[in-house]
């Protein structure tokens, strides 16, 4: 996959739908009775990267103070959703050392590597970071999709869709965007940003919510690389 490609295509789409008043509102992010949880393997930015988002971050609230904004503690990049959240999860339905040992055996054949944050992308609902991978990653993913396939672990790996980006979201529309021309001409201004590159050499597998937020999630264990 051409990522840089693929950003383009994605803002192009998100760009025309938002100026048309056609982007989504996220009606779920505010309701507490919100019950769809999974397991999922997160990479964490670093700091830096982290602080120059949020400085992005602090612009676009200006313009835009009623959506939702991304705190550092939930900033993240998928490495693989094992169970996609769904209405109902609870870890007590499955054995979790099963999971660890299983994806312990996987990462533990692989080294440490870099992913770069430049610039910024968009979907109809949300912003998001357009992350740059090397093939170690994807590799990951590959060995981790094999290693599940063959075994009788619950999981839904790719049901939703074929992860191949290293983005993270940053902001998610939960109400009517006040100004959406200023919005867009704003994420113009970022479109070739560098936010920073980052070494990841560790993954932590945890147990979420839909939105990643910190008070919901459980870190469940963190596997070196």
């Amino acid at each position: 996959m051409n990522l840089t490609e693929h950003y383009n295509k994605l803002y192009t789409t998100a760009a025309a739908k938002i100026t048309a008043g056609n982007y989504e509102i996220d009606h779920l992010i505010d309701d507490e009775k919100d019950q769809r949880f999974g397991i999922t393997l997160v990479i964490r930015p670093d700091q830096n990267t982290k602080m120059n988002i949020q400085r992005f971050l602090t612009e676009v609230k200006a313009i835009e103070p009623d959506q939702y904004y991304y705190q550092d503690s939930d900033i993240h990049i998928t490495v693989m959703s094992i169970i996609s959240c769904y209405a109902g999860f609870e870890l007590s339905q499955i054995d979790i050392q099963d999971y660890i040992q299983l994806i312990n055996q996987v990462l533990k054949k692989h080294k440490s590597f870099k992913i770069q944050f430049k610039g910024l992308t968009a979907s109809p609902s949300c912003i998001l970071i357009q992350g740059f991978l090397t093939d170690t990653l994807n590799e990951i993913r590959d060995d981790l999709r094999l290693a599940f396939k063959n075994s009788a672990l619950q999981q839904s790996i790719d049901k939703r869709y074929t992860i191949q980006t290293a983005h993270a979201t940053i902001m998610r529309f939960r109400d009517k965007l006040r100004n959406p021309t200023r919005l867009l001409s704003l994420i113009e201004q970022y479109r070739g940003f560098d936010f920073g590159t980052f070494t990841v050499d560790q993954i932590e597998l945890v147990y979420n919510d839909w939105y990643q937020r910190e008070r919901f999630v459980e870190s469940l264990h963190v596997f070196k690389l």
